[in-house]
């Protein structure tokens, strides 16, 4: 039996990416899996996103969209996609065209001897500010949860279907923090995770980022800081039930 592959992206008003996503997709990834399919979730854009997929789904069967009435952030629309998935791995990344599909046959290798491949982007080419939030994010995450990966946003990952089934029902984290704790999780589960550089970042050139804006930061730190607390209350939780069982052998 042949290797099958999800391409999932969230997207949130990139109607003047997705042709170029789509072709991309198509370009690269039919020499290197027998079988794949393409799922856009539209995550409530206000352009018409969802009615430019629509209409490369009538041209390319392996497309299909998926839609959220309204936004939902970041993270939502990153697991609707994951969710969606029906190939045995699955891959997403964003579809603002800011990373060299191509490299995707890095983590197709590495896929091979672990669960979670994730790459890091080698340079990153955002703005100043963007870098250096991002390098404080990321501080700030391996500081709370030790470390999980060197570059814990890059929207650049491959895993197994297998990691989704057992995550999904654990994630809580809707906006910006999604990637953090869906590898904080990954790890703690005992997933194999692998890292590999991407050294085709490119900066924006259509579409509007929406990572910066202080609504969307000041969510990611609510989320995170909600998140670990609910890793605190899982963990008494567990030592509790483990002292009852422990108790009631006795």
């Amino acid at each position: 039996m042949g290797r099958s592959l999800t391409v999932s992206m969230p997207a949130f008003n990139e109607a003047e990416n997705i042709p170029g996503m789509v072709a991309d997709v198509l370009r690269v990834v039919p020499r290197l899996v027998d079988e794949f399919e393409i799922i856009v979730v539209d995550d409530g854009s206000r352009d018409d996103t969802a009615v430019v997929t629509q209409t490369l789904a009538a041209q390319y069967p392996q497309l299909r969209l998926v839609q959220h009435g309204v936004n939902r952030g970041y993270g939502t629309a990153v697991l609707t996609g994951l969710t969606h998935a029906t190939k045995d791995l699955v891959f997403f990344t964003d579809a603002d065209r800011q990373f060299d599909l191509a490299e995707i046959e890095k983590l197709m290798a590495k896929i091979e001897t672990a669960d979670l491949v994730v790459g890091y982007r080698a340079p990153r080419r955002d703005p100043f500010m963007r870098r250096l939030n991002g390098r404080g994010w990321s501080w700030l995450v391996t500081l709370l949860f030790g470390y999980t990966a060197r570059d814990i946003d890059c929207a650049f990952k491959l895993m197994r279907r297998t990691v989704i089934e057992r995550l999904k029902e654990d994630i809580t984290s809707g906006g910006a923090t999604f990637s953090a704790e869906f590898l904080v999780r990954a790890k703690q589960a005992g997933f194999k995770i692998a890292e590999v550089p991407i050294v085709g970042h490119r900066p924006r050139v259509a579409g509007n980022p929406t990572g910066a804006k202080f609504s969307v930061i000041l969510r990611a730190f609510k989320e995170l800081v909600q998140f670990r607390l609910g890793l605190r209350r899982e963990a008494r939780l567990v030592h509790a039930k483990v002292k009852g069982e422990r108790g009631t052998a006795v």
